[in-house]
């Protein structure tokens, strides 16, 4: 056992009778939780698990079985619901998923899991792919592609990175932590339930439609409000487009929780205008940046070492650096390797972030691919829908644009000027019958003229040339996403 893993078990043991998770009535103190953990990990050995997938929502379940799995040393591979049917095949495959915990089994019918007890399935995998040494748990990319890749992490590095968080917003005087992410992201896994509970806080679960969030894309803000009033946590993880709601709506009267102490907020871009709002209405919001391949959080602003504009100073357990291209890179916290890959080479890990330091704050500014991450923190490589659009009849040219924004928005041109918006609808809901939501085309325009050498918009080899079509439709696309949608 590393030490950071014995330090967590013990951490938990000292925090005794002090309440650990609720949900709903239900609540269990720390020498309860681990009670129960030990129950399960338990089960886990005696059933001879490897490769356990959760497909629960959050809840005290899930946190259990999380922690069980760490327990019994066997790897744990989140589920991610708002994976499409085809995601989360891929996911259970190409982990050599054996054991599979869900809410409803009925779901992953034809994949050869057969029921063994409650919400509990076995079967024997078609392949199992060799795992870097230590990996205890596979996280998966929220899908830049059709196929997600499997991320290996080890537990030492995961529960370093929840120290450390524990280290920068602990003393803010957290006692209740609320679950708003899905578990099964990284983010709220580490950063909320590993690291408040190696802190002593209470940690809040409810199923995420309960506290408004709906798949990737779907926030209902009044249920949110409701429960912030009705918890009143001092605790929260956000994304950007979660944040900028509860701003919106505090401006026009709603009242503010005067128990909150500390809001993070990431998973994607972070306007500098939309921290200051906070800030006006009393609201304790820090931005952070992390990635899945350094088991989340790698930066954080903190009490005391703020700064709106950058992404905070770096986690104590780690270094960064700048490349010669201006490339982020990370030393001291890094992934296993990616499933199926390779192991990764070299100390420092390139995380396709660049950026600059202003007095040890880092600022990010762009990414090196084409990759963009909607502002609710999920990851889309439109080259992966591009490619899908083209391959309707209706399209000859289609770009996809959604960095920072709410909706993702195509600009589609036709195959010729006899086919019309309706043909083009059709195409594009044929299309998105066959992506995650947070992948699909959320709004569409029609192009102005097809993309070309002569108006700057494509390479002569065909490629787009994404910078100059967003200055080109700018406007257009802040115009479609200010309409009503019919």
């Amino acid at each position: 056992m590393s030490p950071a893993v014995e330090s967590f078990w013990q951490a938990l043991a000292a925090h005794g009778e002090r309440p650990a998770l609720q949900e709903g009535e239900c609540r269990l103190s720390y020498r309860q939780l681990l009670d129960e953990v030990d129950v399960r990990a338990g089960y886990l050995r005696r059933a001879a698990v490897r490769r356990l997938a959760l497909d629960l929502d959050n809840g005290i379940e899930w946190a259990l079985w999380d922690l069980a799995a760490l327990r019994a040393g066997v790897v744990c591979v989140p589920l991610p619901g708002f994976f499409s049917a085809e995601q989360q095949r891929h996911v259970l495959d190409s982990a050599g998923v054996d054991t599979l915990i869900a809410a409803d089994l009925s779901r992953h019918t034809g994949l050869g899991f057969e029921p063994l007890a409650g919400q509990v399935a076995q079967r024997r995998p078609a392949r199992v792919a060799e795992l870097p040494a230590g990996t205890l748990k596979i996280t998966y990319t929220s899908g830049t592609t059709g196929r997600p890749k499997g991320v290996c992490l080890d537990a030492d590095l995961q529960l370093r990175v929840a120290s450390s968080l524990w280290q920068s917003c602990g003393p803010s005087g957290i006692e209740r932590h609320l679950c708003v992410l899905p578990l099964a992201v990284l983010l709220e896994n580490v950063a909320g339930l590993h690291a408040q509970l190696l802190g002593g806080a209470l940690v809040e679960l409810a199923p995420m439609a309960r506290v408004g969030l709906e798949g990737a894309s779907r926030f209902d803000l009044p249920r949110f409000l409701e429960t912030l009033r009705r918890s009143r946590p001092s605790s929260l993880i956000l994304l950007p487009q979660l944040l900028l709601a509860w701003v919106t709506a505090l401006e026009s009267g709603q009242p503010l929780a005067d128990s909150l102490r500390f809001v993070a907020v990431g998973g994607g871009r972070v306007a500098p205008q939309l921290l200051e709002r906070a800030e006006a209405l009393g609201l304790p919001v820090f931005e952070g940046y992390g990635l899945s391949e350094c088991a989340s959080v790698v930066c954080l602003n903190s009490p005391g070492q703020r700064r709106i504009g950058s992404v905070g100073r770096p986690l104590p357990h780690l270094e960064l650096r700048l490349a010669d291209d201006g490339e982020v890179e990370v030393r001291g916290a890094r992934m296993l390797g990616y499933l199926g890959e390779p192991a990764p080479r070299g100390d420092w890990l390139g995380t396709g972030d660049l950026g600059h330091f202003e007095d040890e704050f880092l600022v990010l500014r762009g990414r090196k691919k084409h990759q963009f991450v909607t502002a609710f923190g999920r990851n889309v490589n439109p080259e992966w829908v591009e490619a899908e659009l083209l391959q309707q009849a209706p399209i000859a040219q289609a770009w996809l644009y959604g960095e920072a924004l709410p909706a993702n928005v195509a600009v589609l041109q036709p195959r010729s000027a006899g086919i019309d918006d309706e043909a083009l609808a059709q195409a594009v809901a044929r299309v998105n019958a066959g992506l995650p939501d947070y992948a699909r085309v959320h709004r569409w325009l029609r192009a102005e003229q097809p993309f070309g050498v002569a108006n700057g918009l494509a390479t002569a080899n065909g490629r787009l040339c994404r910078a100059a079509l967003l200055e080109h439709y700018r406007t257009a696309i802040e115009r479609v996403l200010s309409t009503p949608v019919p």
